[in-house]
């Protein structure tokens, strides 16, 4: 089973250079990158909004909270949005590729 991670980022530059640390350590397949998102939220009793990029990047169940602790590791945010969502089902040879990509030696 392989597994979808979402999480944003202040900048494209740090979503890319975490995408590269995960994908060179095994903990994703792939990532998508997407800039030009707007969040609107409550921090610290304050309603904010401001600029995010949005990170989508493909795991197995295997690394999928390796890549979780890793991305908060990396993260410039104090409590960083990540989550893992679930993959019923997709292209069989895509979601094993997924897998194959993920191994850890």
């Amino acid at each position: 089973m392989i597994k979808l991670l979402y999480a944003t980022f202040a900048s494209k530059d740090e979503a890319v250079l975490i995408s590269h640390k995960l994908l060179s350590e095994k903990l994703i397949a792939c990532a998508n990158v997407i800039d030009g998102s707007t969040s609107v939220y409550n921090w610290n009793g304050e309603t904010k909004e401001q600029s995010e990029v949005i990170l989508f990047a493909k795991t197995s169940d295997d690394v999928a909270e390796k890549a979780v602790s890793r991305i908060k590791e990396l993260h410039s945010y104090d409590v960083p949005c990540v989550l893992i969502l679930p993959i019923d089902s997709g292209f069989p040879p895509f979601m094993e590729w997924v897998k194959e990509q993920t191994i850890n030696p």
